[in-house]
């Protein structure tokens, strides 16, 4: 019996820390209790580990934690001190890029500066061909002399990336074997390319595991700083961006598959509760305190293996998810032309928006909500927040003054503003894929996400939207029910090898390394895919690996772009394979639902039915315009809208 499944049967606890919030869940026994605290941007760790001890985590625990330490080092540039070493002649590789115009018709377009300054980036003597034959050996005293320079410049970590080193990693290792034998650095501290992305196109596996070896000193302290202060004898598991969760260890070994985790815990946990709940083609919608995430998932979780941060190409397979800087913290202005802009700009957990009390003193999405009615001063937090109702509605009259508006419209224009930006993101994810979001069910969770549901999915048409039981704490939950997953991918252009043959050395590895994560044989899986295109494209798309992959293709090419030349040759590119250890999960019994009578409301305001969402019993049904309070979010019913509460106790919002 492999370590992780020892602890698995102990307590549970999955803990997602946000740009607000820090939202804490514990399973034990088949119950599950809920924790919400405000998040300490100083210090991550700080509120994680108080919230462990207010939920009563103990000795043993198996913690999943989804982490943005990654993504704000890469985003504040405040990683680790980095070299790059390549092949002679490719010491710009970083600067020059592909020469992409990130605005198209900017006079002086402004290209985000590489991780690694070109001070750092270092060039040693030796080439392969394409096909990964030696064509000038490794001269190891030049690299020597690039080896004395690194130490002189005190870097923390070092990226390698050669020409070619996704056929053949042998010079690769040999600059990491001299690093390690002159005691330079630790093993850890040294990224390869053939290890981070073996894959072809030279820029994006360099940038790649620049980013890699950019983040793995930061990631590395932040983990064990926390294994050092976790419960005794605690599993403390990392989720990444493809929505899997890997050992604090390989977390460390692979520092850049956490770099997007963030908002993947949320889909993971949508579509688990979702598809319990007996619908599997949704869209979600996770709307915190300082951004909104949506994703589509048609059957599945809907993964890609291309994505930039802050305009930095990362060649990692990640759930496809549009960010919009659009939450409940966002800030609301009249810019020089007159028109109400709704975020980026957050105002963060500190000060917040203005109803906090905490010396905010711009306006928000929360407050234009509190002004509305759709947030109570009484019961936010679950009574453990009183809201500032009065400040809110002094910097709103600020506001509706520049507008030539009243407090009201120009509150109701501030949601309609970030309603509006919602709308387009999720466009992004259906449409623009190919997808009618009609055909879909909304899934809204997070602190905010339940107040904007019936608006978003209004403007798109969507039947039907979903509340889960506990909606502000969903990407904590997804960490609770996400399995552990390691990736796997070589590119096969070139090669004359059997797809089987790769895809069974693969396995053989996949195996190896999920018994070091402590996953039993039996509860393994691997699904193989591969990256295909059409003869003379650029660009892949991946399928299943299975007999028939040239259909496959173009059935996949189709609905992407709604066309396929099925008399075009086609070529695989890569081969990749996820490989899945299934972990315990916490059980969702469902609950009888009966005839009930309407539930008893907490009060009646302004119009609106207030209720309690824990003496919502299943099978109860009521109409809108209502207001649900609970620990963790609040739900607004719109009016035209019935509610009706499923076996499971989710909301299910649909049109009357």
């Amino acid at each position: 019996m492999g370590t992780l499944e020892r602890v698995n049967r102990r307590m549970l606890v999955g803990v997602d820390i946000g740009g607000t919030f820090t939202d804490l869940i514990l399973s034990e026994d088949g119950r599950l209790r809920i924790h919400k605290l405000l998040s300490t941007p100083h210090n991550p760790a700080e509120a994680m580990l108080a919230g462990l001890e207010a939920i009563g985590a103990v000795a043993g625990a198996r913690v999943s934690h989804g982490s943005t330490v990654a993504t704000n080092a890469i985003l504040e540039r405040k990683g680790a001190k980095t070299a790059l070493i390549t092949t002679k002649g490719f010491r710009d590789l970083l600067l020059i890029g592909r020469q992409n115009r990130p605005v198209l018709y900017a006079l002086q377009p402004q290209l985000p500066p590489p991780l690694i300054p070109r001070e750092l980036c270092y060039e040693v003597p030796e080439r392969l061909n394409y096909k990964g034959t030696v064509l000038k050996q490794l001269d190891l005293k030049a690299l020597d002399k690039v080896l004395d320079a690194i130490a002189a410049q005190g870097v923390e970590s070092v990226a390698v990336c050669l020409l070619h080193s996704f056929v053949n990693p042998a010079h690769e290792q040999a600059i990491r074997e001299r690093i390690l034998a002159r005691g330079l650095l630790e093993a850890w501290q040294i990224s390869l390319s053939c290890e981070v992305l073996p894959e072809f196109r030279e820029y994006e596996r360099a940038s790649t595991v620049a980013l890699d070896a950019y983040v793995r000193p930061i990631i590395s302290r932040y983990l064990q700083q926390l294994e050092d202060t976790l419960p005794r004898e605690s599993h403390l598991l990392v989720m990444k961006s493809d929505g899997g969760v890997v050992s604090a260890k390989t977390a460390r070994e692979q520092a850049v598959q956490t770099a997007l985790s963030g908002p993947a815990a949320g889909v993971i946990g949508a579509f688990h509760i979702a598809q319990t709940a007996g619908y599997d083609q949704i869209i979600t919608l996770d709307m915190g305190g300082t951004s909104t995430d949506v994703a589509l998932c048609s059957g599945e979780p809907a993964r890609r293996t291309d994505a930039e941060i802050d305009g930095l190409p990362l060649r990692i397979r990640l759930i496809d998810i549009e960010t919009i800087g659009a939450g409940g913290g966002s800030i609301a202005r009249v810019d020089a032309g007159g028109a109400l802009r709704v975020g980026p700009q957050s105002a963060g957990a500190d000060p917040g928006p203005v109803i906090y009390g905490r010396g905010g003193d711009q306006v928000t999405v929360s407050d234009a909500n509190a002004l509305l009615g759709r947030l109570d001063a009484e019961h936010f937090l679950g009574g453990g927040l009183m809201l500032d109702i009065k400040a809110a509605q002094r910097v709103m009259k600020a506001l509706a003054k520049a507008m030539n508006l009243s407090v009201e419209a120009a509150a109701q224009g501030v949601l309609d503003v970030a309603n509006v930006n919602i709308d387009r993101a999720l466009r992004r994810v259906s449409v623009a894929r190919g997808y009618d979001p009609r055909d879909f069910t909304l899934v809204a969770f997070g602190g905010a996400g339940p107040l904007h549901a019936c608006a978003v999915a209004e403007r798109l048409e969507m039947p039907r939207v979903l509340i889960p039981l506990y909606p502000g704490v969903l990407c904590a939950y997804g960490l609770l029910v996400a399995d552990v997953v390691r990736d796997y991918s070589r590119t096969v252009l070139q090669t004359n090898r059997p797809l089987d043959e790769m895809v069974s050395e693969m396995i053989a590895q996949a195996q190896a390394d999920l018994q070091a994560e402590g996953v039993d044989e039996e509860a393994m899986s691997f699904h193989a895919m591969v990256d295909m295109r059409y003869v003379g494209q650029s660009f892949e798309i991946t399928v299943p690996f299975g007999d028939d992959i040239v259909t496959a293709f173009h059935q996949a090419h189709e609905i992407s772009y709604g066309y396929a030349m099925v008399d075009r040759p086609v070529e695989v590119v890569n081969v990749r394979l996820e490989a899945v250890g299934t972990v315990q999960k916490p059980t969702l019994n469902a609950e009888a639902v009966t005839d009930q009578p309407g539930p008893t409301p907490l009060k009646q305001r302004a119009g609106m039915t207030h209720y309690d969402r824990a003496a919502l019993l299943p099978g109860m049904t009521f109409e809108g315009p209502a207001l649900v309070f609970q620990l963790d979010s609040t739900v607004y019913v719109a009016s035209g809208w019935l509610a009706r509460v499923d076996a499971y106790r989710n909301l299910v919002l649909e049109r009357i």
